[in-house]
């Protein structure tokens, strides 16, 4: 175990996925003050660098989900206070949390991912830019916030009405990609190695936002029941994602798996380089699952950073 260290745990800040950052932010203080280390838990406001200024914690371990603290924002200004910190650098940041430049890292590198393109809002009114079913998703943002399938019978018009509810109301450029039908895996990297393939089975058939955070909503299968070859071509893209953008920490890769196509039917839609750390979070089940504790978990997320 690491020597006793003032820990400052960044977490809440104004995104989408407050709430759920301020959930792992506190799981994540609870553990490393069991583990004996200094915890002072700060919800991020405007004022954060004169906050951190004042505490001068020994290494920031960054609990924060979406922008600004998943993006490279606050990347960017612990690198300039040289305050180390948890998780991934302001570069990979910047890349992971952008699923068109993602794609630009991973594709190349042999890593299969569904076939994309960005379109302005506007456009979507007019006709649709890929056939039903597609998806809609914000380039940006972490969670599966604001994510739309767009289906023949689906009840967001033909073409899309402007005054549906929809990420269109939301964000002026999405990316769309073809529908892949099938099943929803993923598999979390910890300190270089993959854990295993979780297959998360939702109520509505997508593993959106309120499928991640909302208890019951989501049936976690851990490990997940597929072919040997599935299970390891995941572990393998998992890795090679992870080091392709240059995580550290923690970060997990979420798939979509056509079973009816065997392993031409594996896509990585992104790689996630601040996983939630909830109770119900995949990372702390996937570590357990391979005997890792949640108070050895952080423990390595910080040794890391340091």
């Amino acid at each position: 175990m690491t020597d006793k260290l003032h820990i400052a745990v960044l977490m809440g800040g104004w995104s989408a996925e407050r709430d759920v950052s301020l959930s792992s932010g506190n799981g994540v203080a609870d553990a490393l003050e069991k583990n004996g280390h200094k915890v002072t838990r700060v919800d991020m406001d405007r004022n954060i660098a004169m906050v951190l200024d004042g505490i001068k914690p020994d290494v920031v371990f960054n609990a924060l989900h979406g922008v600004p603290g998943e993006d490279g924002s606050v990347q960017g200004m612990l690198d300039l206070m040289q305050i180390p910190y948890t998780h991934s650098g302001l570069a990979t940041s910047v890349i992971a949390i952008d699923k068109e430049l993602t794609k630009q890292q991973l594709v190349p590198a042999g890593i299969p991912m569904p076939e994309g393109t960005i379109v302005s809002t506007a456009s979507l009114y007019e006709a649709d830019p890929l056939p039903r079913p597609y998806v809609l998703k914000p380039v940006n943002e972490g969670s599966s916030v604001g994510v739309a399938i767009v289906t023949e019978g689906g009840n967001y018009g033909n073409p899309i009405g402007r005054d549906v509810s929809g990420p269109w109301q939301e964000f002026d450029e999405l990316l769309a990609e073809p529908f892949i039908r099938g099943r929803e895996l993923t598999t979390a990297v910890i300190d270089g190695k993959a854990m295993c393939v979780t297959e998360l089975k939702t109520a509505q058939g997508f593993y959106d936002y309120d499928a991640k955070y909302t208890e019951g909503l989501t049936e976690h299968v851990c490990p997940a029941d597929i072919p040997t070859d599935i299970e390891k071509l995941c572990l393998d893209y998992a890795v090679r994602a992870h080091q392709v953008l240059g995580c550290k920490g923690a970060s997990r890769t979420d798939f979509r798996w056509d079973d009816e196509q065997g392993a031409a039917g594996l896509f990585v839609l992104e790689t996630n380089t601040q996983p939630g750390m909830t109770p119900l979070s995949l990372v702390p089940e996937q570590a357990k699952h391979v005997g890792i504790s949640y108070e050895q978990l952080v423990e390595l997320i910080v040794r890391e950073a340091l």
